[in-house]
């Protein structure tokens, strides 16, 4: 049992890593280009949309001016849309409460469920007034979006494009 456990892991931090790949990289900051600075309110992102050029390290810092938690997420479509059922799970589990994030229990919880700890390179949750930021490598020529995956935020308009030239 544990050996098929294990195996599932596995698979899944592959299938993961393999999908990350897809829309660019975790970005060194010595080849950082640029600084974009990102605000996030209450279901909206200013700027609403970011461009980059294929091949550029940005330095992406976010800032929460809302009143609830946010997340700032780098991804397609798709990627969004798969990862709404884990953002979902964080509310299940008391982890996301509105206005902050319990992260004692969120590091406790990751132990036994690896996607509970909201630790991915191309993602920055944050409680209201607090900041972080993301170095991203955008490698690749692929469709992108800037989005918020907490239940109902990207509904209602927190996502945005990504243009890579």
């Amino acid at each position: 049992m544990k050996k098929l456990i294990l195996l599932f892991i596995f698979i899944a931090f592959n299938s993961n890593a393999a999908s990350m790949k897809m829309i660019g990289s975790k970005g060194d900051p010595n080849d950082v280009t640029r600084v974009i600075e990102v605000k996030m309110y209450d279901n909206y992102y200013e700027p609403s949309s970011i461009q980059v050029k294929k091949g550029e390290t940005v330095k992406i810092i976010v800032k929460n001016l809302g009143e609830l938690v946010h997340e700032y997420n780098i991804g397609t479509k798709k990627m969004h849309i798969d990862h709404q059922p884990e953002m979902a799970r964080l509310i299940e589990h008391d982890i996301l409460l509105g206005d902050r994030i319990d992260h004692k229990k969120m590091k406790e919880m990751s132990k036994k469920d690896h996607s509970l700890g909201h630790k991915h390179a191309n993602s920055v949750m944050l409680e209201p007034n607090k900041s972080g930021e993301i170095i991203w490598k955008f490698s690749k020529d692929i469709s992108l979006e800037m989005a918020c995956n907490i239940p109902g935020h990207y509904e209602s308009g927190m996502v945005g494009p990504i243009t890579i030239k």
